[in-house]
């Protein structure tokens, strides 16, 4: 009798060590996209930099901007670490950037050194001088490619009737030139080489709700079907091209501009060959958020994925899960804004008014 629950229970050994032996291994990699909202350095440039000046009405002095610098490195070289995950994204879409020289000063604090991140950045022509930009770990990414897309949109006469509607709070106001042109920021595209494997990386900055959310919602409509035509232009191409599309898109995930702009979906089962999974639209039914307006929440920053990234099998790189990084460092504490981001005061220099978004993308270990 005691022979035999010795076999039964070295046959039960032997069958749960051999599944652990065949049990499969994953390498994990962080995609990333964070607002740096007013990255601005203290020298006048020609771009209407004037507020961020030590003179300006930020007062803006380069203790402040150390500081700025300072809180923006410890987010990133923290966004998506966990038990399992301890290494810094190894792609990161930025956005509201001044210029190349403010992303050098990033990357070079101390927080940012360990992961050796190259620059990808081009001017737009956006009227406050902000610019989209990515950041990305050279051991881990090889940039192929990269150009700037720009976003030719004009004003349209008929949005004048829109005009009653109250103007919402916002620092990022729509500036439209004597040819009636909206200058704003470019799309950025970048295509290279993630641990070998070929992505197209995709970062936006849609214009501002300035003026109203629905006078200025044709804006960011045809942004998205701008961005839905470089998908298509990458697609012709190479059709099993995988796409990643991030940004703050000044919209939701159920506008307009993102459901039939991009044709991003809800569901896995619904994206169709060439199609587009949105993972933040569940999050953002979920009453998740990642900025704040007036008490309500809403999930502006996006990072969606071609069909080719939710495929079945890992043998390449594929999507497994998303997130917003909000940990309570980040977060306003006390007064009219407790649990809203925190941002810059007359008396501290805070993060962002964004808290920023992430992917996992995973691939087989063999």
């Amino acid at each position: 009798m005691r022979i035999r629950k010795f076999l039964a229970l070295f046959f039960v050994l032997s069958s749960t060590l051999a599944g652990y032996s065949q049990a499969k291994k994953f390498a994990v990699k962080t995609v990333a996209f964070y607002n740096f909202e007013n990255l601005f350095d203290t020298i006048n440039n020609p771009n209407n930099d004037e507020e961020w000046l030590p003179s300006g009405a930020q007062h803006w002095t380069s203790a402040k901007y150390r500081q700025k610098l300072e809180n923006l490195a410890r987010v990133i070289s923290q966004i998506g670490t966990n038990d399992q995950q301890k290494d810094a994204p190894v792609i990161i879409g930025g956005a509201e950037i001044e210029n190349r020289g403010v992303l050098e000063d990033l990357v070079k604090q101390p927080k940012m050194q360990p992961w050796d991140y190259g620059i990808v950045h081009f001017d737009s022509p956006d009227k406050r001088g902000i610019d989209v930009a990515m950041l990305y770990q050279k051991k881990h990414f090889k940039p192929t490619s990269y150009i700037n897309i720009p976003l030719l949109i004009y004003k349209d006469q008929k949005a004048e009737e829109a005009k009653k509607e109250k103007e919402e709070a916002t620092d990022d106001k729509i500036e439209i030139s004597r040819d009636n042109r909206i200058y704003t920021r470019d799309i950025l595209l970048v295509t290279g080489l993630l641990d070998g494997e070929e992505v197209n990386v995709m970062v936006n900055h849609w214009p501002s709700r300035s003026g109203g959310e629905k006078k200025s919602s044709p804006y960011r409509e045809e942004a998205g079907r701008l961005a839905r035509k470089v998908m298509d232009s990458i697609y012709k191409v190479n059709p099993n091209a995988k796409i990643i599309c991030m940004g703050d898109l000044n919209d939701g995930t159920y506008n307009k501009s993102v459901k039939e702009g991009i044709g991003a979906k809800l569901k896995k089962t619904e994206v169709k060959p060439f199609g587009v999974y949105n993972p933040f639209e569940q999050m953002a039914k979920e009453g998740n958020a990642t900025l704040f307006y007036r008490d309500a929440g809403d999930i502006f920053d996006q990072i969606m994925v071609s069909e080719t990234l939710i495929k079945e099998g890992y043998d390449s790189l594929r999507y497994w899960k998303a997130g917003i990084y909000n940990k309570p460092f980040m977060i306003q504490t006390d007064g009219q804004y407790k649990g809203y981001p925190l941002r810059h005061s007359a008396n501290e220099v805070g993060f962002s008014d964004h808290f920023p978004v992430y992917i996992y993308l995973i691939k087989e270990v063999k």
